[in-house]
């Protein structure tokens, strides 16, 4: 059971078990749920969660300069690709709706080698084994399934 701030009552019941979630009610409706091991800090500043600012996406950290293979600690961040780098995805890591965006910071095009069942570019319907990021473009990776994803940005197939 979780602890469970309700608004209605203004109180904290708490179940004493300190690995517990929480819940944050509204007249008897849970507004906020936080898990275990997850925390939210809410305050009147910036909402944020572990990556920083929920209204930002943060980087994943230094520009990969290799070939380059998205991990799911990747989902919610962008990954940056310097020079000789290229990407890389992979079947059975993601899950519906997670989503990776990719930063190509080159002065030439790279490759996103889609290993991944099926790989759309978006308004297509031909899967593909590879797309081409245009120097300086973004693209946008939403995975639908372990198995499925569709890229869209500065892509051609």
């Amino acid at each position: 059971m979780a602890n469970v701030i309700d608004a209605t009552t203004g109180g904290i019941v708490s179940t004493g078990d300190s690995t517990a979630a929480l819940d944050i009610k509204t007249g008897g409706t849970t507004a906020i749920s936080i898990g275990t091991g997850q925390s939210v800090t809410i305050s009147n500043g910036p909402l944020s969660d572990a990556d920083g600012n929920i209204r930002a996406v943060p980087s994943v950290g230094a520009a990969k300069t290799a070939e380059y293979t998205l991990t799911i600690s990747d989902v919610g961040n962008y990954v940056t690709v310097g020079s000789g780098g290229g990407i890389t995805l992979l079947d059975d890591v993601f899950t519906a709706g997670d989503v990776v965006s990719v930063f190509n910071d080159t002065t030439g095009d790279i490759t996103i080698t889609c290993t991944i069942t099926t790989a759309y570019l978006a308004g297509t319907d031909t899967d593909q084994a590879t797309l081409t990021l245009a120097t300086r473009g973004i693209a946008t990776v939403l995975f639908t399934s372990p198995s499925a994803c569709v890229v869209a940005g500065n892509v051609s197939a």
